[in-house]
């Protein structure tokens, strides 16, 4: 579990961050939802320990990130997967290599352990047998896969992705969001997920916390967002007249039961 309190984070004279709260549960996929601009970048950032916030805290199992010595922070750090928005792999490395690199920085394994545990995430994400390959010769929908398997090979508490559908058909996203779902589920990870698909809103939302103007404006899992009245919410969830018009029919069918 990582609670976020009372966080406040400016630049210059913006104030991008204007007291933030919220807690981010384990074995759940927790989303951080809003607009462009809305300041969930800025907020993933400090939780990883990337940006120190102006005043607030970030407890991991209670241990605020920003009062921890260098050894206490590397501990927490090892138990950090990242899925970047655009993979991030190396592109001079093989797919095995890339998955290699954080066991490379990390532990003291042998080559045929990081090897072996190499192999065992490949398989996890259903890509065995491409090791050899390079970034180039994937699609995107394996370079997103492959950066997954990178992002728990350490077997991580806490899993960080930043957009993980960006720039994927919509098939590929929907197995991108199992894939990342049925790991949460797997292992108990603490999943935090930057997203503007609606799909992994309403399909995985275990638990969503929408930004709005640098503020928390609603908190939630994805059966509840359907049946809130906060209208900025509503105006970025149901933006398409499909959208709302679903959720009229939902809203119909509930007062019906």
């Amino acid at each position: 579990m990582i609670e976020i309190q009372h966080i406040n984070k400016g630049f210059e004279e913006k104030k991008v961050l204007l007291d933030v709260s919220a807690t981010m549960l384990a074995g759940k996929t927790n989303l951080i939802i809003g607009t462009s601009g809305s300041g969930k970048t800025v907020l993933m950032k400090i939780m990883v320990g990337l940006m120190s916030p102006d005043s607030g805290s970030v407890l991991y199992e209670g241990r605020n990130i920003f009062d921890l010595d260098d050894k206490e922070l590397k501990e927490i750090r090892t138990q950090i997967g990242m899925l970047f928005q655009g993979s991030a792999l190396f592109d001079s490395q093989t797919v095995e290599q890339n998955i290699m690199f954080p066991l490379d920085m990390f532990t003291r394994k042998t080559r045929r352990e990081k090897l072996a545990r190499a192999n065992e995430v490949l398989e996890r994400v259903n890509l065995q047998g491409a090791n050899k390959k390079f970034p180039a010769e994937i699609s995107g929908g394996m370079k997103k896969r492959v950066a997954l398997a990178r992002a728990i090979v350490l077997n991580p508490k806490y899993l960080f992705c930043d957009e993980p559908n960006s720039g994927l058909d919509p098939q590929t996203s929907i197995l991108i969001d199992e894939l990342i779902y049925d790991l949460t589920k797997e292992y108990n990870i603490t999943t935090v997920i930057n997203t503007h698909d609606m799909n992994t809103v309403m399909e995985r939302g275990d638990h969503i916390v929408y930004m709005h103007q640098g503020k928390k404006k609603w908190e939630g899992s994805n059966k509840e967002i359907i049946f809130s009245d906060d209208e900025d919410l509503n105006k970025f969830i149901f933006a398409s007249d499909f959208l709302r018009k679903a959720k009229e029919i939902m809203m119909s069918e509930q007062k019906a039961i």
